[in-house]
């Protein structure tokens, strides 16, 4: 049995902070200026080791993929929610409901190995595209439990959402 993955969430998704946050993200304005400070959440994740978002302490599980450039070969590093399932992490494309997938997709698609870093650890992962459609909506429903903008960014577009397992190599 693969050890389960860390646990930490900085904050809490269900009080007022967390609240409002997840509601503001779930609008166009809110979702451009989260997009908007993807860089410099980047930079304060990577200096905390995953720790600490520059998106404040919202009760948002945040982790840092690592992937393979699928053209460049080169390491492209990504800040993404996750959905935690304790041995099991899922990550979602959803590209903040854009037409088009994220990078990071197609680089998993390309290769599957990847590293993430969660809560001070850096973990070399294998990931897998889920197929199912009943396992999509349920992993799905958990990112809706997360925050309200994931029911607005499936609203948002008509491509199918990549979500990807994501286990300890």
């Amino acid at each position: 049995m693969a050890a389960p993955f860390p646990d930490r969430q900085w904050g809490s998704r269900t009080g007022l902070l967390g609240r409002t946050l997840s509601a503001f993200a779930a609008t166009d304005v809110g979702s451009a200026l989260v997009h908007a400070l993807g860089p410099l959440d980047r930079r304060v994740l990577e200096r905390t080791g995953a720790r600490y978002t520059a998106l404040g302490p919202v009760g948002a599980p945040v982790l840092l993929l690592t992937t393979t450039g699928r053209k460049s070969g080169q390491p492209r590093t990504t800040p993404l929610l996750y959905a935690h399932a304790g041995e099991v992490l899922y990550l979602v494309g959803s590209n903040f409901g854009g037409e088009h997938h994220p990078a990071w997709t197609s680089n998993l698609l390309a290769h599957p190995e990847a590293v993430i870093t969660i809560a001070g650890e850096r973990i070399p992962v294998h990931t897998e595209l889920l197929q199912d459609a009943d396992r999509k909506a349920e992993v799905y429903a958990q990112f809706e439990q997360i925050s309200q903008a994931y029911t607005a960014y499936r609203d948002r577009t008509s491509r199918d959402l990549r979500i990807f397992a994501v286990r300890r190599s």
